[in-house]
Parts: structure tokens; sequence; C-alpha cells
């Protein structure tokens, strides 16, 4: 029989860009399972993420590079104003690489970004985050970047290596848990739940990552979405039912899974 233990880093995506998810990114971390959160910067409620990560300074935070907004009812825009990294309203692109759901839209992969307005950007995001989050431990990419552009990938690179943000888990050996399968988003709340339990109990030996966006079901949460995603705030709320759910986390004691974070990870904590 392996000795080798299971190892789970559970990453919540995405505090900052709305109210109904702050809330739920820290209660996934009081009440459950989660150890690392990803914030985003040029997001509307950063400054209230920020508040709610102060008063819970053993949560590992890690900085969303965010060039991106994706959803219908609202956008944000970039830090540092205008630039080659914004669309014709001021506001990031949706995506940044053409989504048939958006077949007449410029991404920002189509339009005229400059590695020197990529750079500006995401070093006022990293900025940002580090004076208020100063235990910031790495950094991550909301809507994953363009990482198979040399140009694009070389000013990440470089950020993270000069702000000392880089946590590599896939060489430390960490492989994607699908915890709620493959077509997670058609599962409800309940579903979710029952997911996560069925393949934590059937989780082999070795170091796992688990990726989601936790926000709860509220009024605020029902009216964001887009074409292809419209049923947000029930598949959100199925998240945080499932990371807090007390089943969930008497497999996790039972089996003896070990949850870390990114930070546990960089200081070779595992």
């Amino acid at each position: 029989m392996s000795t080798e233990p299971i190892v789970l880093l559970v990453r919540a995506d995405d505090i900052g860009f709305s109210h109904a998810a702050n809330e739920a990114c820290i209660r996934v971390f009081t009440d459950g399972i989660c150890r690392s959160v990803e914030l985003m910067a040029p997001t509307p409620w950063f400054p209230e993420a920020v508040k709610l990560l102060k008063a819970n300074p053993g949560y590992d935070v890690g900085v969303h590079f965010t060039l991106t907004s994706e959803w219908e009812n609202f956008r944000w825009h970039p830090l540092t104003g205008p630039s080659t990294v914004s669309d014709a309203d001021g506001f990031f692109y949706r995506t940044f690489r053409k989504n048939d759901n958006y077949p007449d839209e410029i991404t920002f992969e189509q339009g005229d970004w400059t590695p020197g307005d990529v750079e500006k950007e995401l070093r006022a995001q990293i900025e940002l985050v580090q004076k208020h989050i100063p235990w910031a431990s790495h950094a991550t990419f909301h809507m994953g970047g363009l990482r198979d552009d040399p140009n694009f990938q070389g000013v990440v690179d470089g950020l993270v290596e000069e702000f000392g943000l880089g946590v590599d888990v896939s060489g430390a050996g960490f492989e994607r848990f699908r915890a709620f399968g493959e077509n997670n988003q058609a599962l409800s709340p309940a579903e979710k739940v029952a997911a996560l339990c069925q393949n934590l109990e059937a989780l082999q030996p070795g170091r796992w990552l688990h990726v989601d966006h936790p926000c709860l079901d509220t009024h605020e949460s029902q009216a964001i979405g887009h074409v292809g995603y419209e049923k947000v705030a029930q598949d959100r709320q199925g998240v945080v039912d499932a990371w807090t759910d007390e089943g969930v986390k008497d497999i996790i004691e039972v089996r003896g899974i070990r949850l870390v974070s990114y930070g546990d990870v960089k200081r070779g904590a595992l």
C-alpha cells in the first residue's frame, strides 16, 4: 500500500469582483477547505476585499493578474487608464481570444496591445495589492492570459521574478483535481456537494490542485453572467456549499488529506 500522502491545494479565484464573491471567498476559508485566494486589483469590490483579507491574515493571497472583463452587466477598467490593453470604451476586452459566443467582438489578442502597456498595467496591479496585502505570496492569471505568446509571457515572467511572486505548483508535482467532473456548471449545489464527496473518497495519493470561483447566490450575483454562462449565482453557490460541507470536511479528516496553500508550496512546507 502506498505511503504517499494526499495533498490538496484548494484555490478560490476572483475575490474583489463582487460583494457576493468577497463574502463567499472568506467563508470558504474560515468555515471550509480553501487555503489560497486570488485578488483582482482593478475590480469594483477590491477595497472591501482588502478589509476582509486584513481581518484574515492567515489566508494565503495571490495577485490575480486581470486584463479581461467578461460580464455583460458590469465591466472594469485598467488601473493605468486607457491604453492598448483597453477597448474603444476604455474597458478591458471581454476575452483574450475569439469566442464563438461573441463572434463580432474584438478580443485582446486582436487588439494592438504592446508589451509596454501590459507591463505597466500588471506592475500597477502588483503594487496596489502589495501596498494593502504585503503577504501576497504568488501570482496567477484571470482567464489564462496569452501563455503561448512569448512577448506577453516574457512580461509576465519578468514581473513575477522581480516581485518574488513565482510558485511553480506543476514543478512541485501538483496535478489538476476535477472535483466536480467535466460538466460542472450543469450541477445543482447539492449535486456539487455529492460530486466532491465522491471524488474525494476516490482521490489517490499525490499532490492535487482544485481551482474554482466561490460566490453567494444573491440578487447581485443573479444579475451577473454572459452568453454561455447564465447561471453564475447557482453554479458558484454550489462551490461554497461543497467547500464548507461538513461531510466533505469529515472525508478530508478521515482520509488524512492535507490542505495546503501556494505559500506552503513556496516555503517547501509540504
